[in-house]
């Protein structure tokens, strides 16, 4: 390159755009829970036909994306699970740790659990939850449907109690659509069995 000579802000900005797609984690697919899909649009457009681009000559530029970047934590036992993204904080407890066999009615060991939630949403200054409940797929699929509506709703109060009204809630019970594991092992029934709490992070 000459001495003196700039680089061309649209071949950096190119140069980015395609490293993160090639970099990019797979896309929401269909099995996402309605409302959990990320914001993959990117913040600039790049003109593909930008002669300072210099790609080979029939190349095509890939349509641009923003790297979704996610963070999960999860407990040594399993039972509780947070996944961070660009536009998202969820936490994910088993129902297990919240209720009884076959129960809605929320443990003593739930509320101080359901507390540090409340906590993160505070930090994070949300001001819009999902509430999701999420059962395996044994016994009925009426039966999971109505069950994990109702866990939903019992940690949606819990939850309402410590944040107050400036807080708003989408609740919803899944039953036993959207799995995170297989079915066909008491540990994978055992993550499925679930209630999320999801909100956008600070500046997402």
């Amino acid at each position: 390159m000459p001495t003196g000579r700039t680089v061309p802000r649209a071949l950096t900005a190119a140069a980015c755009v395609i490293l993160a797609a090639a970099l990019l984690t797979p896309p929401a697919q269909a099995d996402d829970p309605p409302g959990t899909q990320e914001d993959s649009a990117p913040p600039v457009r790049i003109d593909p036909h930008d002669p300072d681009l210099r790609m080979v000559q029939g190349a095509r530029l890939a349509p641009s994306k923003v790297l979704n970047i996610k963070s999960i934590v999860e407990s040594d036992d399993g039972s509780e699970r947070r996944q961070d993204t660009n536009d998202n904080v969820t936490f994910s407890l088993q129902a297990e740790v919240l209720f009884g066999k076959d129960s809605a009615k929320l443990s003593p060991e739930a509320l101080s659990r359901i507390d540090t939630i409340a906590a993160e949403v505070r930090k994070q200054n949300a001001h819009r939850l999902r509430v999701f409940g999420f059962t395996d797929n044994l016994g009925s699929a009426a039966h999971g449907l109505t069950l994990s509506k109702q866990r939903a709703n019992a940690v949606q109060r819990e939850l309402a109690n410590d944040l107050g009204s400036s807080v708003t809630f989408d609740i919803r019970g899944y039953g036993e659509q959207y799995p995170i594991a297989d079915n066909a092992t008491e540990t994978g029934r055992r993550k499925n069995r679930r209630v999320e709490v999801s909100f956008p992070r600070a500046g997402g």
